[in-house]
């Protein structure tokens, strides 16, 4: 099974922008056969707090049609992030087209500092999906910084993580640490994709990657550059 973390430049409040550009990088992982792609933290919209209610995607939102009919075009599994309203409340999410034409959502259980002041955290939506071999579990940015996560996720026999991340150049070395850890320790392989460039007046690490079940580091994207990280597990 190939899978791969989609490294992409956002531009900020520009959602038509951001959408062209999910679809370039799904055309591309469909020329390698991938099944399955994810996207960083907010990728629909770059990451926002303040703007985030005006920005934010409904269950049914009509704009996300197209990523529904690309995940059937490809049997391709796409998990994309936004802002996500849900019963007047705000989440931040990631949004999980199926091949089969289902639509999952995910949201983020743990908040950093100030994103409570916007974000509800929740744990309601937290899908396992089950494709080929794999049981695959979410993650978004805070949520690998807590132990219980990557637990939780183990007592579901997840086999493949994914970490839908915003991290900095100070903070991309710890992710690194913690992520190799607890694919070692669980059996898990772990895929992770980040931004570059800069989201909300931050600069982001780039630097995606993918850690087998041994905690081993399989392959990196530099820091730089909008890429396309795949590998085959």
């Amino acid at each position: 099974m190939k899978i791969a973390a989609a490294q992409i430049k956002p531009i900020d409040k520009n959602i038509d922008a951001n959408i062209q550009n999910h679809l370039r990088m799904i055309e591309l992982a469909a020329q390698q056969k991938v099944e399955l792609i994810l996207f960083p933290e907010m990728s629909l919209t770059g990451y926002e707090r303040e703007k985030a209610e005006a920005l934010a995607f409904t269950e049914n939102d009509a704009r996300l049609s197209v990523l529904m009919e690309k995940a059937k075009q490809y049997q391709m599994h796409i998990v994309v992030g936004a802002p996500i309203k849900i019963n007047s409340e705000l989440f931040i999410g990631s949004f999980v087209f199926s091949p089969s034409g289902t639509l999952q959502i995910y949201t983020k259980q743990f908040l950093h500092d100030g994103e409570e002041l916007y974000f509800k955290a929740g744990n309601s939506l937290n899908p396992l999906i089950e494709w080929r071999d794999e049981k695959i579990s979410m993650a978004i940015c805070a949520d690998i910084s807590h132990p219980i996560h990557f637990e939780n996720a183990s007592k579901v026999d997840t086999t493949l993580y994914l970490a839908s991340i915003f991290y900095t150049p100070n903070g991309i070395n710890e992710s690194y640490t913690q992520l190799s850890a607890y694919a070692k320790k669980y059996a898990m392989n772990i895929l992770m994709a980040n931004f570059i460039g800069s989201s909300y007046s931050i600069e982001a690490a780039g630097k995606s990657a993918c850690w087998n079940k041994k905690g081993e580091q399989i392959s990196q994207l530099n820091g730089e550059e909008e890429n396309l990280l795949i590998v085959e597990i």
